[in-house]
């Protein structure tokens, strides 16, 4: 092998080495920025990633929001018609939040089994319900969801 191709060798090997580096910090990045959801039952079954942030939705349970000492953390539970999952959250909720509500709550799962939710987003108008819930809902057979007037 003369010069000329060895140098060849080492050029084309370290942009082999770069490009690969490369993807690899890419894929990384996507990997972390990922939001999953899962449904309450699918959380109650232990199908959750640990320490990871994720999406859960579904409904409100009625009668079930309590404010805690501090005045703006709320602890409410969540349901799709199968299981149920409390959620905590410190915060301002949305004016659209209430008891019966499909909401979607973004955050991570602690060693108690409660949700601690950094961010909570409720449906807009009468009409709307986020597309996970509604699957959710459907894939539970939830009376609620199987009401004509609620799709």
């Amino acid at each position: 092998m003369n010069p000329k191709q060895k140098q060849r060798l080492v050029l084309v090997s370290l942009l082999v080495i770069g490009l690969g580096t490369g993807v690899s910090l890419v894929l990384m990045a996507l990997n972390e920025n990922i939001n999953l959801f899962f449904t309450p039952s699918q959380v109650v079954a232990g199908e959750v990633p640990t320490n990871q942030r994720f999406r859960i939705g579904g409904m409100v349970t009625l009668n079930s929001v309590e404010k805690l000492d501090n005045e703006l953390t709320v602890r409410f539970k969540l349901n799709d018609s199968a299981k149920e999952v409390q959620l905590e959250y410190a915060g301002i909720l949305p004016d659209l939040f209430r008891e019966g509500q499909g909401i979607v709550a973004e955050g991570k799962l602690n060693e108690e089994g409660i949700f601690i939710a950094d961010q909570v987003l409720a449906k807009h108008d009468e009409n709307y319900m986020p597309p996970e819930v509604a699957q959710a809902l459907e894939a539970s057979g939830s009376a609620y969801y199987n009401n004509e007037e609620n799709r």
